[in-house]
């Protein structure tokens, strides 16, 4: 044993060594634990519903595990067709950053006698890739639906597992430790030599935990979450399936099983049963007080819950209009109290009258049902069985798929707090937001006629300015300066149909650093011609208004109305000449191209029928990081919004809650399966003043921003058709400390495409409206109008009832995308790095092969080459064929869940502080001088590497050029005579030879070689480049 180190230890043979020679590798063991401090745990639960492989129509049923090269297995449950084997079993990982290359195999097989042809028989699989598995034991068992191995396999029933990653557990290595003997005899393995050839392949390719029950008597420590940092986000940032019970049944590999009978609209959502309360208006109340005045709110109370709406002054037929839902699962009483009160500010609020409602006889109403109506309700005194006075009420149950639920007031939205319960329902409720549509204004300035200059001036050095809501473009001065300038410059602008907004032109004179007015005229885009292909638009003059403001032209310009020119009376005949149009062809971008969700063009005669449906149920997040404090503790105010295409949803605000559940559905039509869902996170700040009843605004004067907890983006080309996906969804969030997980957001997706043929038929359409590609739009205007489009539509949201705010929109719209980040540059290099890697490697193995580093293969290449050459047709089929087979067999290895933010792949956790301060600056900078120096210097020298990278392309480049430029006239006489040559060798000699030729010249063996440059080669080297020339 002293021959051995721990260095040599691999793998299975770590293992290996500790059951062949356990009393004399104590030290080797207590190593092998320690170098190996993650762990994969497996609990093998059991199995349902087996297909029967015996002639009793039963079997005997083993789990055999693989991951990472090793094996395990089960014992062996005799007859049973529903398993039950409880058995836990650790894996070691050696490397925790490649966990997400790794899988876990589970193969189900029925138990033979042994036959010399086999001795076990299939009954079904599983695989789990390892970047979807739990970074702890949630004591919470998955079903897995058993996956066939073949076209032929007869495989039914689910495999329930527990499947988490550990940490390294606390331990002081003192003389406390157990011998690697005693360590051994825990996990129950003896003498090798006592056992049978098969366990002792087992003992050799697995680690194996004993059944908790064994030890029942030894207190068992639950593993907790990691107390240590990972630096790949294949463990805290992994994405988890997840085996909720929804309204369509529990979900198992992405199919319901063991659901209702009837279906429901909302089956991608755990079902809510709620009891609803409609508060309508009240009429003939009773006056109150000496004065007789009645200030009249309704306090509707369900056991230990009460919501109020808001209360009128003086009036005794007040209108509210409003409805409350309870949750009954936290309802405890036999019925339901509405109250009407009178608000008194100087005493406690008073009871005018009540009615009561026994829960045993309210309705249920289940969409597509009709609403329940609402009754007049007589009022009961506390003195008086009947008094004056009636309300109209409807007190149903319902569920989530009502259609007041959108707009009632929660009770599981507030905590049970009176302070609390105050809040408005409509800063808490949801809200579905349709976008305005957005369209491109095309402005072509031509020229200017007859420029009216005071007799004082000079001639004008005259531009342009065009102002249409909070763009504001301008033309550049003319060379020439004269009455009739030309410009010819064009212009596009972002607007809303809702209505179209005003043009407004104005042409003014810049003389030094003072701009004079010289005229202005106001177009109306609603005359404007519209227009969906590249057809020519008619031009058209327009006559200039002459103001006498020259300072402010802006004020100017405000009271212009639009003169075409269409007489000669004016007595001021400047005007401009200009072309304009509204393009109805292309499609506004408010999202980045490559995370779109939606292509379709502006117009609507030109966007085709949707080719399915997206549904998605938001169903809660978990473990969200306290945002606010509140009473002396962090907490938050969180709601979702999901975005796909014009439709924006927002789900109700779940207040002072770190686990919320929503368990809201949304739908949306697909038209293009190249687009991506987004779904973001946001706390509710406005519920500071809500609460504590504060002004809505800090200590600045400033409103509190919504702040951003995590966003997540689905690609719907990677989902599968009719597949549901329930997953937790890291919500990861990048601050100027690091990287930060904020939570985990619990959703459930399907898309629904009918017809295959419609989806075959958009992968061969363009992506983009064919505007795009006819007149195509430069990427610094795309970026100036996504910036435009984006404030837009913020602008736009937050007008609503319930607005969306501006900081919400940005932020999902990924306005910052184009910002400078060192981080970001970092990530997209290695991404081309990874993109180029296969061609490194084939480099690198085509280097192999011509040094004979491999002298079978070599010859095996030359085998094939030759072959190639002698029947060319067979290149294509052969290209073609290896193509075909390499797809085939990355099958295997297809991902089962969709893709979800990668923190090693945007080089997060790496960054340097300083550099994601530098990307958390504002624009511009906010930072101290000697700070921003050092930035300066440090960009310098990264745009220096990026120079020499460029010169030395640059460099090869002009070495071809020169080949035939005589710039090096012995050099270019050489190339030409060798041109000349070849072309005399190429003619007379067939091709097959002198690539034969060519081939045995490049496979050279080493032995022939010399470790000098070829000729070729030196003879490139030495053609002359322009760097000599530069300064």
């Amino acid at each position: 044993m002293s021959e051995f180190t721990h260095d040599n230890l691999r793998g299975p043979d770590k293992v290996m060594l500790l059951y062949a020679q356990p009393e004399e590798c104590a030290d080797t063991y207590v190593t092998v634990m320690m170098s190996n401090p993650h762990k994969l745990g497996v609990v093998v639960v059991g199995a349902h519903n087996l297909y029967p492989e015996d002639d009793e129509g039963s079997c005997s049923a083993f789990v055999e595990l693989s991951f990472d090269g090793l094996r395990l297995r089960t014992t062996v449950k005799e007859k049973d067709l529903n398993p039950v084997w409880n058995e836990s079993f650790y894996f070691n990982i050696s490397e925790s950053s490649h966990l997400d290359k790794l899988r876990l195999d589970a193969y189900v097989y029925h138990s033979v006698k042994p036959t010399y042809f086999k001795t076990k028989s299939f009954l079904g699989k599983i695989r789990i890739p390892g970047d979807s598995l739990s970074t702890y034991s949630d004591d919470i068992a998955t079903d897995f639906l058993l996956e066939k191995r073949g076209i032929f396999s007869h495989v039914r029933g689910e495999l329930t597992l527990k499947v988490y990653v550990t940490g390294p557990e606390p331990s002081n290595m003192s003389s406390s430790t157990p011998t690697a003997q005693e360590q051994l005899m825990t996990q129950g393995i003896s003498n090798p030599a006592t056992r049978n050839a098969e366990e002792a392949e087992t003992r050799h390719t697995s680690h194996r935990l004993p059944n908790p029950s064994h030890h029942e008597n030894q207190p068992r420590q639950r593993p907790g979450a990691p107390p240590f940092s990972i630096k790949d986000d294949t463990c805290g940032f992994a994405l988890k399936e997840t085996s909720p019970n929804l309204g369509g049944g529990q979900v198992v590999a992405g199919r319901f099983i063991n659901g209702p009978k009837t279906a429901s609209a909302y089956d991608l959502v755990e079902r809510m049963d709620i009891l609803y309360v409609k508060v309508v208006n009240a009429r003939d109340l009773p006056s109150r007080g000496v004065t007789g005045s009645l200030n009249p709110f309704v306090e509707v109370k369900a056991g230990n819950y009460k919501g109020t709406t808001k209360h009128f002054e003086k009036q005794k037929n007040p209108v509210w209009n409003q409805v409350f839902a309870f949750s009954k699962e936290r309802m405890q009483m036999r019925e339901l109290e509405v109250l009407i009160k009178h608000k008194d500010p100087s005493q406690d609020d008073d009871i005018v009258g009540y009615v009561t409602f026994p829960l045993h006889v309210v309705p249920t109403i289940v969409p597509p049902e009709s609403p329940l109506e609402p009754k007049w309700y007589p009022l009961e005194g506390q003195r008086v069985r009947r008094i004056k006075g009636e309300v109209m009420l409807a007190v149903w149950y319902g569920t989530q798929a009502d259609t007041a639920f959108s707009e009632a007031w929660h009770s599981d939205a507030v905590p049970l707090h009176s302070s609390q319960s105050q809040i408005d329902s409509t800063v808490i409720r949801s809200k579905i937001y349709q976008a305005p549509r957005l369209w491109y204004v095309r402005v072509n300035i031509i020229e200017a006629q007859d420029l009216f200059v005071r007799e004082d001036d000079n001639l004008p050095n005259a531009y342009v300015r065009l102002k249409m809501g909070n763009q504001d473009l301008r033309t550049k001065p003319v060379q020439d300066q004269n009455l009739n300038p030309i410009w010819n410059e064009e212009f596009l602008f972002v607007t809303t149909d809702d209505p179209f907004p005003d043009l407004v032109l104005s042409v003014e004179d810049r003389v030094g650093n003072k701009d004079t007015l010289i005229g202005s005229a106001l177009i109306k885009l609603h005359d404007v011609q519209m227009r969906v292909d590249d057809r020519s638009i008619p031009s058209r003059w327009f006559n200039l208004e002459k103001s006498s403001v020259t300072d402010h032209p802006d004020d100017a310009t405000n009271e212009v109305l639009l003169q075409e020119s269409n007489s000669g009376d004016d007595t001021f005949s400047s005007r401009v000449h200009l072309r304009i149009c509204i393009e109805g062809g292309y499609h506004v971008f408010d999202e980045t191209a490559y995370y779109s969700s939606d292509f379709r063009p502006t117009a609507e005669q030109l966007r085709r029928p949707s080719i399915g449906v997206l549904e998605l149920g938001i169903l809660g997040v978990v473990g969200i990081q306290p945002i606010k404090p509140r009473d002396d503790r962090g907490t938050a105010d969180t709601y979702c919004v999901a975005k796909y295409g014009d439709k924006w949803v927002r789900t109700r605000t779940i207040v002072d809650n770190l686990s919320p559940k929503y368990n809201e559905q949304y739908n949306w039509e697909v038209f293009d399966p190249a687009t991506v869902l987004t779904v973001g996170v946001f706390d509710n700040s406005e519920l500071l003043s809500e609460v504590h009843g504060d002004s809505n605004t800090n200590n600045s004067g400033n409103y509190y921003k919504h702040q951003k907890i995590g966003r997540v983006r689905i690609r719907i080309s990677t989902l599968e058709v009719g597949r549901i996906y329930t997953h937790s969804y890291p919500l990861v969030a990048l601050h100027p400390s690091g990287v930060k997980k904020m939570g985990e957001l619990h959703l459930a997706i399907r898309f629904l495409c009918p017809s295959l043929l419609n989806r075959l038929y958009i992968y061969s359409q363009p992506l983009l409206p064919k505007m795009h590609y006819v007149s195509p739009i430069s990427d610094m205007e795309s970026d100036r109008l996504h910036f435009q489009a984006v404030n837009l539509v913020a602008a736009w949201l937050v007008q609503d009832e319930l607005p969306l705010r501006k900081e919400v929109v940005r932020y999902m719209c990924d306005i910052d995308v184009h910002m400078f980040s060192l981080r970001r540059s970092k990530a997209n290099f290695f991404r081309v790095m990874s993109t180029l890697s296969g061609l490194f490697a084939l480099f690198k193995w085509f280097s192999e092969i011509c040094m004979w580093k491999n002298p079978i293969m070599t010859v095996l290449v030359h085998v094939l080459f030759f072959m190639l050459v002698r029947f060319p047709q067979l290149i294509f089929p052969t290209i073609f064929i290896y193509l075909f087979l390499t797809g085939l067999w990355n099958f295997r290895f297809r991902p089962l869940y969709p893709p979800h933010i990668s923190t090693g792949l945007s080089y997060a956790e790496l960054a340097h502080p300083d550099e994601l301060d530098e990307e958390f600056d504002s624009f511009p900078t906010t930072r101290r001088p000697d700070i921003v120096r050092m930035r300066y210097d440090r960009l310098r020298s990264v745009a220096g590497r990026i120079q020499t990278l460029a010169g030395d392309v640059a460099v090869y480049g002009e070495r071809i050029q020169a080949l035939l430029s005589w710039r090096d006239s012995l050099a270019t006489a050489l190339f030409v005579t060798f041109c000349f040559v070849a072309a005399l060798v190429f003619y007379f000699t067939p091709i097959h030879v002198v690539v034969a030729l060519a081939w045995l010249l490049i496979m050279m063996p080493p032995r022939f070689r010399r470790s000098w440059p070829s000729g070729p080669i030196n003879f490139f080297r030495r053609l002359p480049a322009k760097a000599d020339i530069l300064l």
